[in-house]
């Protein structure tokens, strides 16, 4: 693959003043030299110059300005070529084309960022960073991704595995020197320093919580029995009238979903039909819906409404709803107070009144350990998750063995284990499958 030279468009698709095309591989240049109005050959690394792309007879397609890197002094390592033309859909694709023509082919989602992996300008954890940056939501996720771009994960995975690496070295003379009585620190010390790195990937663990919320964003479901207010509350939250209100009961018969921010954390709002007894076939569909977006929300928010006694529906739905990760909100406290046999939090949805501290009580469900400082390391990877607890689970094993007395080379064999899942997380032992999977998720020109 590193043999060929491609070439994508990096900037968003759409009309726009400028695009930029990249080129980049062993023959960047000589394509590039071949559509431009000026001979390239002699200039500098990481200059720009002004030219036209010339058509295949000569006429000019479009005015550039064309940026040249040298390898390994670029993204990838490679020879790259950094093209700015006019924007908008036909004269991008046009100068595109004409790259192609000349010998290059259009590159894969995330290929320039592979081959920047593959010629080690990164690492893999660095990479994922590339994609996290693209896609944040929040301020919050946009500086850890520039944390992990940075190698701050890195750094402490390889910390991680310098130090498990010293306690291996022990062990694996102990497997090929049995009869030697080395001893190169005491049964305790190993102990101690295996349990101190243990507890700090355990707290790295711990941040995917956090860190799979910022990179993924949370969903609030609006639950209750019909006419208690969801989507008087829905409005509310979002400050538009998105979801239709009337005294009807059972007017939101669909799931109806909104992009909201609440603070640093972007949520999917999703507004449901009312659950009661129905036999009207549309209803009983919505309400089959509400009932799995109950199952898969992140957060539920179960309204009742102040102004009537509690009903059996209420009471159902109560019971229903998973309690760990459901916030009961009195409605309706304009009209009527609520009912002191059910706590929950005090709103009016028409007259805005109580949302301030709705926020705060859903900010503190969220936040299950406050919110992190920016200066701390979230994973945001299920992959990263996966690889710290199999590392944990051969370290606990190791401990766990040493305290047994088993025999020195299964322990050693554990800790070659634990090693090898966490050298995956920056790159180190991963397959081919594991890769495309990584970079087939990224966009082009990436």
């Amino acid at each position: 693959m590193n043999q060929e030279t491609i070439a994508a468009v990096a900037t968003a698709p759409g009309m726009g003043a400028i695009a930029v095309i990249r080129i980049s591989g062993s023959r960047a240049f000589e394509i590039a030299g071949a559509i431009f109005s000026r001979p390239i050959q002699n200039f500098k690394s990481h200059t720009a110059h002004y030219g036209h792309v010339l058509k295949s007879d000569g006429t000019i397609l479009d005015a550039v300005l064309l940026l040249v890197m040298k390898g390994p002094n670029s993204y990838t390592g490679e020879d790259t070529v950094e093209i700015s033309c006019h924007g908008g859909q036909l004269m991008t694709r046009s100068v595109l084309e004409r790259i192609f023509e000349a010998g290059a082919r259009p590159a894969q989602p995330g290929e320039f960022s592979l081959r920047a992996f593959l010629n080690g300008k990164i690492d893999l954890a660095q990479a994922e960073a590339v994609q996290g940056l693209i896609a944040a939501k929040s301020a919050l996720a946009l500086e850890n991704a520039e944390k992990q771009l940075r190698g701050a994960l890195s750094e402490k995975v390889r910390q991680f595995q310098k130090e498990l690496t010293d306690i291996a070295a022990i062990l694996e003379a102990w497997v090929d020197f049995p009869e030697e009585g080395l001893e190169f620190a005491s049964m305790e010390e190993i102990l101690a320093s295996l349990q101190a790195v243990c507890t700090q990937m355990e707290l790295l663990k711990a941040t995917f919580h956090d860190g799979k919320m910022l990179y993924e964003g949370l969903s609030i479901c609006l639950l209750g029995a019909p006419n208690v207010g969801k989507s008087s509350l829905m409005n509310a939250l979002l400050g538009k009238d998105r979801a239709i209100v009337t005294a009807i009961p059972g007017t939101t018969r669909d799931v109806l979903e909104e992009d909201l921010r609440l603070g640093e954390l972007p949520f999917k709002l999703i507004d449901t039909a009312g659950v009661r007894h129905t036999d009207e076939l549309v209803e009983q569909e919505g309400i089959r819906r509400t009932q799995n977006a109950m199952q898969e929300a992140d957060l539920i928010l179960l309204v009742l409404d102040a102004s009537r006694p509690l009903a059996a529906q209420d009471r159902d739905l109560l019971r229903a709803a998973p309690h760990e990760k459901t916030l009961v909100v009195w409605n309706k406290v304009d009209v009527a107070a609520p009912s002191q046999e059910i706590a929950g939090i005090p709103i009016s949805a028409k007259e805005k009144q109580g949302l301030a501290a709705l926020k705060e009580a859903i900010r503190h469900v969220v936040w299950q350990r406050g919110a992190p400082s920016k200066e701390e390391v979230l994973i945001t990877q299920l992959r990263h998750f996966q690889a710290l607890s199999n590392a944990l689970a051969y370290c606990t094993s190791v401990i766990e063995g040493l305290k047994s007395g088993i025999s020195a080379e299964f322990v050693a064999a554990d800790m070659r284990a634990g090693l090898s899942e966490l050298g995956t997380i920056i790159g180190a032992n991963v397959t081919e499958d594991i890769l495309s999977a990584i970079f087939a998720r990224f966009c082009l020109g990436k």
